[in-house]
């Protein structure tokens, strides 16, 4: 049987909700999460290189004590955000997740631009992490005498200080120790991993651990005066002032990073309508105090234009003096071991969104061959891998985080978009659960994720008309890169352009299952 190409303006054909149902309607899951596990699952994913590395490079550059407030707003963000992954999460249990919710209610060329923002969400993620796990690393050796070169831990592309405003300059070094993080973490994930709640949340005990120590001991290291002011006076642009801590919110929107996890939980979630608002409304309610209270501390302790290192959290354990050196190694054992759990989690999840990408034909076939052996896409994987590691090495942690922060609120106002797109054109589709507040919720979503976005756009725009362009040309290389690949690549090969279904991927059309599926291909609910 022939298929049909979908109708439509081709940029703007979708998948239908019948084939998305289709496509996941053989994932036999099992019902078996509470919302304990739920909340522990989400505070697992947030808890990573935000806390630990972007929380003193959002105090030193920005706000000043005020970090505080700035997690704050940035959690308020995220849950208008999360109410809205929920409610997709609810009808449409998929392993493409954000990507395939824009599949299906917007159209393909905004399913691209998704996948697209999920490389800076997951894969420039992983890179800032590792930038943030070789400080770390770095930090825990020198405990043991050991002092690795500069060069080798420093990136090549480095930020500077002149007049108050930061420049970005190049020929440092190359941060091979945090490509060799992420080499090694690849290798694991060619050979597959195999992760469960119990495993998870032992991870969770440790980072949270960790975080309660070092808000144990240092209160009583924290000096009063090192938060005041508390606001800092504004020295001009987004530097300090009221500005700065929505600039800093615009950071640290990457400490939540990971969040939207939850609601890929969805299909195994015991009660999703009671349990999907507590597993991530919970987890980001718990992060966000936790946040608030470490970077009290962490400000107190060390007054904050001395933060904007890659592991904050070691110096102001450093300051303690001799006898707690032993507690330095604690916390920085601590703190690696919880990154390097991060780091693989966020290459695993990059690695499987190309996946998705890849058997829907927008990617080369190479990102979903599997191993014969492994049954893992190893091809996609040491290819994400080394550009991820390339990225570690070559730019700075203040580069890296902009760019995910950048493109998880855009990421997160499309989802939001999805909702609202989704409640119009189908306002009978069965859902589990639903967001509160009507479209207020979706709304306060959309304008809460352009809040985060908005202070970085202007930063980088600033930058660029000072002269420092290196962030504008990262940032505009990798949008037209991103445009060439689906116009040189994702418009010719698309499976759903021509009229062919997820199950010819595998291999077993199956004639009753494949008219099934082409019944449904294409379809407009509009």
């Amino acid at each position: 049987m022939d298929a049909m190409p979908p109708r439509g303006p081709r940029l703007l054909i979708r998948k239908s909700i019948e084939q998305v149902q289709f496509e996941c309607g053989n994932q036999h899951l099992k019902r078996t999460l509470g919302p304990l596990n739920l909340v522990l699952f989400g505070i697992g994913c947030i808890i990573g290189a935000g806390i630990y590395v972007m929380t003193g490079n959002a105090a030193a550059e920005y706000a000043g004590p005020a970090v505080m407030l700035s997690f704050v707003v940035a959690g308020l963000a995220c849950a208008f955000a999360g109410f809205c992954y929920a409610e997709l999460a609810s009808c449409m249990p998929v392993a493409g997740s954000a990507y395939t919710y824009s599949y299906t209610t917007l159209g393909e060329v905004f399913a691209w631009i998704m996948g697209w923002l999920l490389v800076l969400e997951y894969g420039v993620a992983a890179s800032t992490v590792a930038a943030g796990w070789s400080g770390n690393v770095t930090s825990l050796l020198a405990n043991f005498g050991l002092h690795l070169p500069t060069y080798m831990t420093t990136a090549f592309v480095q930020a500077v200080q002149v007049n108050h405003s930061t420049v970005f300059t190049g020929g440092h070094g190359l941060n091979l120790l945090a490509a060799l993080g992420v080499l090694a973490i690849t290798g694991v994930l060619v050979l597959g991993v195999s992760e469960s709640a119990k495993v998870n949340n032992i991870i969770v005990v440790v980072k949270v651990g960790v975080l309660l120590a070092f808000i144990v001991a240092g209160v009583f290291f924290v000096h009063p005066a090192n938060w005041h002011p508390f606001i800092p006076h504004s020295e001009g642009g987004l530097r300090y002032g009221t500005a700065g801590i929505f600039r800093a919110a615009s950071t640290i929107f990457f400490a939540y990073v990971g969040f939207e996890a939850v609601s890929t939980a969805a299909a195994e979630a015991k009660d999703p309508a009671r349990d999907m608002p507590i597993g991530i409304l919970g987890s980001l309610a718990i992060c966000t105090v936790l946040y608030i209270v470490v970077a009290a501390v962490l400000t107190g302790m060390v007054p904050y234009r001395q933060l904007g290192g890659p592991a904050p959290i070691a110096l102001a354990v450093n300051r303690m003096g001799p006898a707690f050196v032993w507690f330095a190694v604690v916390i920085k054992v601590g703190a690696v071991a919880g990154l390097t759990s991060v780091m693989l989690i966020l290459t695993y999840g990059q690695t499987r969104i190309f996946f998705s990408m890849a058997r829907d034909g927008l990617l080369p076939k190479m990102f979903s061959v599997l191993h014969p052996r492994f049954r893992t896409p190893w091809i996609g994987t040491v290819l994400l891998g080394s550009a991820i590691a390339t990225a570690a090495a070559m730019l700075p942690i203040d580069i890296l985080g902009n760019l995910v922060s950048l493109g998880t609120a855009v990421a997160f106002a499309i989802v939001c978009i999805s909702v609202l797109w989704l409640r119009a054109k189908a306002p009978d589709m069965p859902r589990p659960y639903r967001a509160p507040g009507g479209i207020w919720t979706p709304i306060l979503g959309i304008i809460g994720s352009l809040v985060m976005a908005a202070p970085l756009l202007a930063d980088i725009i600033l930058s660029a008309i000072k002269g420092d362009i290196i962030p504008a040309s990262i940032l505009g290389g990798y949008i037209v890169l991103g445009a060439m690949l689906y116009a040189g690549y994702g418009l010719k090969h698309s499976r759903l352009a021509q009229g062919l279904g997820q199950r010819d991927v595998d291999g077993i059309p199956g004639p009753g299952a494949m008219q099934a599926e082409l019944r449904g291909i294409g379809q407009d609910h509009a």
